[in-house]
């Protein structure tokens, strides 16, 4: 029984630059008039030499329009070829940014302004309503949009005026306390937080995951679908693509007809998803119609992929020369494993990346567990968050005195080190990848004045991975649809409760009062088990 080290050797980080954006920038500058940013639908397009050139304006004219060193910059964007236009305008001369789902309503966004203390907001036109009434409830100085808006500065006039004049040299930076990013994350349970990601979290990572023997730098062509407001996306897409000088085709979301014609329009040779859209090239018959031969790389992150979806890609597509699986969390800036260059096990989510370690622990006495034990898988290493932002008490929670971060997550590894995830402590529920804190939406159950008590299980689900289902407890006459109608009403899409409704007589609980899930989820696990006999 011993702590797992990574196989991979050391990689090396700069001894110069601590500056992360400023890394990311250097690395940029080498591929001139390559194409670095694409947008799937009107081929709008920036090439490095231009997107360095339009990071620096627009660093430049928000600092002309006031912007000081770590001011909170909340943004509320798509997946466009202009998001790292703003996130390293911003970071590189020293403010914050914090993602924010697009799918977000107004109060979600509210809550999030206010927690990060949002100064300002950078959205589109299509976003900018609900932006607005955002913006006014949690005091948000200023609102930039790209495009025209009533009441919102328009960033494309503010990039075309700015001659790039106010874009410092350089920018002092602790790199091991200045906070960079500032994205959101349930933890292990409650509502959302802010982790706290700083810049030697984040060129480490960098490193890391850009080193050759972890990620070919072959024709990378990538399919920008991951949410680039998500740490999968924004650590891979506007990170390690960009370092390794990548073409990034920008979608905005997942449609069948338009993926699969930019794979084939674009010539995609890789691609990073999420297990539902590994489903979707293994089974669906649209697939058959489309030239995807381009593909030379699958990575799947953000849930586990299991052995039946990874063999139904590759018989589908055996010219598939590199299939991988990872694993990660917000907290560890995220990834924590991936499977080595052509070898990915099957089920497995591969092994610990430079310069990370790990550790499996029992569940009950925390004694370290040897090879193919399950318990709750621990990581540290230099990609471990700082904390949680304004919120000491989670962060002890999660990260110990001797610096293991707690995944919540259940799990072993085997005698080669490729780790398996099984389970999960923690209540988070993962829908396609996103993040649904039961929680958040038991608080909203509760609000409603027929509801006398509520429980939020994920249940299984093929493609999804698991579906938010509601146990409730009624004072009066409500239905189960009616029930769903009214969180649909109030939350994004993918926390809605598409597990479906059950009306209880009571929600079990231990002495302390907190919901036994582990008891419901095996419940509703036994009654699947139940039907497929049928």
């Amino acid at each position: 029984m011993a702590v797992l080290h990574s196989g991979f050797k050391d990689v090396v980080v700069p001894s110069d630059i601590h500056s992360f954006p400023r890394y990311v920038l250097k690395h940029m500058e080498s591929y001139g008039e390559e194409t670095a940013m694409v947008d799937s639908t009107s081929g709008r397009s920036y090439t490095y030499n231009k997107l360095t050139e339009m990071i620096k304006k627009c660093g430049s004219a928000l600092i002309r329009q006031g912007l000081q060193t770590k001011d909170m910059v909340a943004v509320l964007l798509p997946n466009m070829p202009e998001y790292p236009i703003v996130f390293y305008g911003v970071t590189s001369v020293g403010g914050i940014v914090t993602t924010i789902n697009p799918a977000y309503t107004t109060d979600e966004i509210i809550y999030q302004l206010k927690d990060s203390g949002a100064k300002y907001l950078v959205t589109v036109p299509q976003l900018a309503q609900k932006a607005k009434q955002a913006a006014d409830q949690a005091g948000v100085k200023r609102i930039y949009t790209f495009g025209y808006v009533d009441g919102c500065k328009s960033l494309f006039d503010l990039l075309h005026e700015d001659d790039g004049g106010s874009y410092p040299v350089s920018v002092s930076v602790n790199w091991k306390e200045d906070v960079v990013c500032l994205p959101y994350s349930s933890g292990t349970t409650g509502l959302p937080k802010g982790v706290m990601l700083t810049h030697y979290n984040l060129i480490h990572h960098a490193a890391m995951f850009s080193n050759d023997d972890v990620m070919s730098s072959e024709d990378l062509i990538t399919l920008g679908l991951l949410p680039m407001f998500h740490s999968y996306g924004l650590s891979i897409l506007m990170g390690v693509c960009l370092i390794k000088g990548a073409s990034v085709i920008c979608m905005t979301q997942f449609e069948p007809t338009h993926f699969l014609e930019a794979i084939q329009k674009f010539k995609i040779t890789m691609l990073p998803v999420v297990p539902p859209i590994v489903l979707f090239l293994a089974k669906h018959p649209l697939v058959e119609k489309y030239n995807l031969m381009s593909i030379k790389q699958v990575t799947s992150g953000a849930a586990p992929l299991g052995a039946e979806q990874i063999n139904a890609l590759m018989t589908r597509m055996p010219w598939i020369t590199i299939l991988r699986q990872g694993y990660g969390l917000t907290e560890t800036s995220p990834a924590v494993t991936t499977s080595p260059l052509g070898k990915c096990k099957p089920g497995s989510v591969g092994v610990l990346l430079p310069g990370l370690k790990a550790k499996v622990i029992d569940l009950k006495t925390g004694a370290l567990l040897p090879p193919n034990q399950d318990g709750e898988i621990c990581v540290a290493g230099p990609t471990i968050m700082k904390g949680y932002y304004n919120n000491p008490e989670a962060t002890a929670k999660t990260i110990d005195c001797e610096g293991w971060l707690h995944t919540g997550d259940v799990g072993h590894y085997d005698n080669e080190g490729h780790f398996y995830v099984v389970d999960r402590i923690k209540e988070l529920i993962k829908y396609k990848g996103f993040q649904v804190p039961p929680a958040e939406l038991e608080a909203l159950l509760l609000s409603h004045p027929k509801i006398t008590d509520a429980a939020v299980i994920g249940v299984p689900d093929d493609e999804a991975g698991e579906l938010p289902k509601a146990l409730v407890v009624t004072s009066g006459a409500i239905t189960a649809s009616e029930v769903q109608r009214f969180v649909a009403e109030r939350v994004a899409s993918h926390k809605r409760l598409r597990g479906g409704v059950e009306i209880v007589q009571s929600v079990p609980k231990n002495a302390s009062g907190k919901i036994l899930r582990r008891q419901l989820r095996e419940r509703e696990k036994e009654r699947l088990a139940l039907r497929h006999k049928l």
